[in-house]
């Protein structure tokens, strides 16, 4: 059976002086989630860079977590090198006490310099931390007391009080787009959450290598995949709401150099005949059906996670993103699940 979640992209810009409003918006959006069939949703973060995501997740996740009563809340990424794992681990806890054990940590090394450079934490470092930091984190949830003698992290007879609602401890998925974080997923991870612009060749060949790694040491595989989506009445009302927003947060990753688009040679390609048969779930509800179909059959995934709100460029508008959920819930997921 595979379940449905979202992904909130705000921040400043593009919201700028509407940042409030926006958070507004994204906590009606996961309450008129949670009343039509999702799971789940995620929020995520950077620094130091005005590419539209917030800095302080958690806080955003609280946010929703007060103004909904049962879909799940979690970070979509949590940068966890940034961060001591004891604080994560105690912010965490509280707010699985406070959502009444809805949370999901999910957490990643981070690649922007920026993210970084504020908080003295050399790049260089960033696979330690989290490496230890997750370890560090499940064992505050699940210890009285422990020590720590890690490469980053040195400590003795440390106890997180309380301990989160749920048991063992709230999942905590692993945030991965080459071979070695996929490996890093398997072996850390509860569950790996895929990157959510990488086209479907290269995420079944990151399946092979995680379901494999995973079965060598033992590990559940279990895959929480990230799509860029979007459901209208018509092929043509979908491309128009959706195509400017997500062709505009393509085009910002291909100048920053990101590891999904470095196969594409010139702005030129960018179109959603070229982006989307690999990359976007789109169309009307029975061509979504389909396409959502064929990701599913093809990977085994056990949630799909879509990016309605482009971060970028701050669209589509709110009610546009409304009607997307609504519509998704009348005619989608009753259909898959």
């Amino acid at each position: 059976m595979t379940v449905f979640g979202l992904y909130a992209a705000i921040g400043d810009p593009p919201c700028g002086e509407r940042l409030p409003q926006c958070i507004d918006e994204v906590c009606a959006e996961a309450q008129l989630a949670e009343q039509v069939g999702f799971e789940a949703i995620l929020v995520g973060e950077h620094h130091q860079h005005r590419d539209g995501f917030l800095p302080s997740p958690l806080i955003v996740c609280t946010a929703i977590a007060a103004r909904t009563q049962k879909i799940r809340i979690g970070t979509g990424i949590l940068l966890l090198p940034l961060y001591h794992p004891v604080h994560v681990a105690e912010d965490v806890a509280t707010l699985d006490i406070i959502s009444k054990g809805r949370v999901i940590l999910g957490v990643g090394m981070g690649y922007q310099e920026g993210d970084f450079g504020a908080f003295g934490v050399p790049r260089s470092q960033r696979v330690s931390r989290l490496e230890e930091g997750i370890d560090i984190i499940r064992a505050s949830w699940t210890q009285d007391a422990f020590s720590y003698h890690g490469k980053r992290f040195r400590f003795d007879h440390v106890a997180v009080y309380p301990k989160p609602v749920q048991r063992p401890h709230p999942p905590i998925w692993v945030g991965a787009m080459a071979d070695d974080s996929i490996r890093r997923a398997a072996q850390y991870g509860d569950a790996w959450l895929t990157g959510i612009t990488q086209p479907m060749d290269n995420i079944l060949r990151h399946t092979q290598t995680y379901r494999a790694y995973a079965g060598e040491i033992q590990r559940p595989a279990r895959i929480m995949l990230m799509r860029d989506a979007w459901v209208a009445p018509t092929r043509r009302q979908a491309e128009e709401e959706y195509g400017p927003e997500v062709l505009t947060a393509y085009r910002y990753y291909w100048r920053s150099d990101s590891l999904s688009f470095r196969s594409i040679r010139s702005e030129a390609e960018f179109t959603l005949d070229k982006m989307a048969p690999e990359r976007i779930i789109l169309g009307s509800p029975d061509a979504v059906v389909e396409q959502l179909q064929r990701w599913r059959d093809a990977m085994g995934a056990e949630m799909i996670i879509f990016r309605l709100r482009q971060a970028h460029s701050g669209g589509p508008p709110h009610e546009k993103i409304m009607g997307a959920i609504r519509l998704f819930g009348e005619k989608v997921i009753p259909r898959l699940a």
